[in-house]
């Protein structure tokens, strides 16, 4: 994300030139009828919040099937509509307690009030005792940036405690090691945890903070309780830390008072280069978690509209099915529908694939329904693994996670903009829009690398994820920052995620066309779009591409 501040019209002088010889001759429709019945019918209470290996999941990808071949698309997998996903559903088991001794005084942290926490290891119970508990800062080992929170310091067995996001998150702008106020993928989570297992730590827990995670704890807690799904690999994971989790900020607060340490004073210090870790001398964390183990499988919808010259060059649609299920088990409203995270997308691949079928195009269109986004991409990341058409002979994608349902934009906001050469591919189709690229409005949220376009883009594929940005056409930016504010407090990862007649489809058909103009103009030109020179994904790229 460090290239995020390039601007975006001296990006490819090339792409930008031809503004309009590949764009649609006929007037775009996208059908709304399509949109709205499936999203509704896909976030109805009888889908049970769409988990994978539920009969939610069953009911989805049979409708999905159906929907794409009415739509006109061919099965994608080989005369399959299917890609089987070997998913690993680990589910703890009562209230595991993290009992924290040798301080101030012994503390004793309550699942889901005070911490959350799993293991990624497929075994039905996995402990550690006595762990050295060590404070690592941003858990960040980069050396092409000079930084390393582990330098010198042997994590084997121990208890890391591990701040969200990057170093340099509070400072304004997009300028800075880490990217300054745009997050890079060292600040996700996922990250984090896979650094904190490469360093050889028992266990990890990252402190929640709302701003820098960018959601609240009741998304934590939606998201990390119940069934959890991971990739069933062979070694059953046991390569990960014995557990991963969160603790509150409070919670924290408290560790690092037991330790005789501030924790404000710590976490200023984290941010600064040169830091190195603190060991909380004297602290040992304790825990067990006693989980059920179930193997499934779950799978991915593949349709393919194939092409009518260049049928072995491929573009990609992807949109994830799934949702967080019964996501509070005991409240009034256990559901989980997922309605604008995500029916809103999935229901668009089946609009698009309508719209995109009248006119076949020169290269095929692939529209991909992934399966277990909420769990870490774990069904894009198997495809991207484990691909149907080669990834040196995919030109690029576009993803659609949660559509924009506040209304009409005066701006859109391409996510993770200035990385790829599909920005300028991107600009001649929102001139003639009248609409202008906007920054986006939350780079410390690190959105890029938190869908499915990371699983494509993390193997070389330039991947588009973008919606219309916060300037509605009715209210401006103050209304369109009240409503995004609104549905992270109240409805992200939420039973509240529900289908609203009150919704303004007009922002969503709109993304929609400019979608549409976009992936028409790939699959009916030459174009093989990269990412820009210095970009992470470049060299990546490169090398698929040499050996196509």
């Amino acid at each position: 994300m460090k290239h995020a501040a390039t601007p975006l019209l001296c990006l490819l002088a090339a792409a930008c030139a031809t503004t309009a010889e590949n764009a649609p001759s006929e007037q775009v429709r996208i059908p709304l009828e399509t949109l709205q019945s499936l999203t509704r019918e896909m976030s109805t209470d009888a889908f049970q919040g769409r988990a994978p290996g539920t009969e939610g999941e069953r009911m989805t990808i049979e409708l999905l099937a159906r929907e794409f071949q009415r739509a006109g698309l061919r099965p994608g997998n080989n005369g399959s509509w299917y890609q089987n996903v070997p998913l690993v559903e680990i589910t703890a088991q009562g209230s595991p307690t993290l009992r924290v001794t040798g301080g101030r005084q012994p503390l004793s942290f309550n699942y889901r009030r005070d911490m959350v926490a799993g293991s990624y290891r497929v075994q039905p119970r996995v402990s550690f005792a006595n762990s050295d508990v060590v404070f690592v800062g941003y858990g960040v080992n980069a050396p092409e940036r000079g930084w390393n929170d582990y330098a010198g310091l042997d994590v084997r067995g121990k208890t890391v405690i591990i701040l969200v996001n990057d170093p340099d998150w509070q400072t304004q702008g997009t300028q800075g090691t880490f990217g300054g106020r745009s997050m890079t993928y060292y600040g996700r989570w996922t990250y984090k945890y896979e650094e904190a297992a490469r360093q050889g730590a028992a266990a990890a827990f990252i402190v929640h903070q709302t701003e820098p995670a960018s959601y609240g704890w009741n998304v934590v807690e939606n998201s990390w309780t119940g069934p959890q799904h991971h990739l069933d690999r062979a070694g059953g994971n046991m390569d990960q830390t014995v557990a991963n989790g969160w603790l509150t900020n409070e919670a924290a607060r408290q560790l690092f008072a037991a330790a005789g340490q501030d924790f404000d004073s710590l976490a200023a210090s984290a941010a600064r280069p040169g830091f190195r870790a603190v060991p909380f001398t004297g602290l040992k964390a304790s825990m067990e978690i006693e989980s059920e183990i179930q193997r499934q499988q779950s799978r991915n919808v593949i349709g393919i509209l194939p092409g009518r010259t260049r049928p072995n060059e491929y573009l990609l649609y992807t949109a994830h099915w799934d949702h967080l299920g019964l996501c509070a088990r005991g409240r009034p409203d256990e559901i989980c529908n997922g309605a604008t995270d995500n029916a809103t997308g999935t229901s668009a691949l089946v609009a698009l694939a309508q719209t995109h079928a009248r006119r076949r195009p020169e290269r095929s269109i692939v529209f991909i329904a992934v399966t277990a986004e909420e769990s870490g991409l774990l069904g894009s990341r198997y495809y991207a693994e484990n691909p149907v058409y080669p990834l040196a002979r995919t030109v690029a994608g576009i993803n659609m996670d949660s559509l924009n349902m506040a209304g009409a934009t005066r701006d859109f906001v391409a996510i993770g903009a200035g990385k790829s050469q599909l920005d300028g591919m991107l600009m001649p189709i929102l001139e003639r829009r009248g609409v202008r690229l906007s920054p986006d409005p939350s780079p410390e949220a690190g959105y890029y690398f938190r869908s499915d376009q990371f699983s494509f883009a993390r193997l070389g594929v330039p991947f588009l994820y973008g919606r219309g940005g916060e300037d509605l056409v009715n209210g401006g930016p103050a209304a369109g920052r009240a409503w995004s504010q609104e549905y992270r407090a109240n409805r992200y990862h939420q039973p509240a995620d529900e289908f609203l007649t009150t919704w303004d489809w007009a922002g969503a058909i709109n993304d929609l066309e400019i979608y549409y103009e976009l992936m028409t103009r790939l699959a009916n030109g030459d174009d093989w779009p990269n990412w820009n020179e210095g970009d992470e994904f470049r060299a990546i790229r490169d090398r698929s591409r040499s050996g196509r």
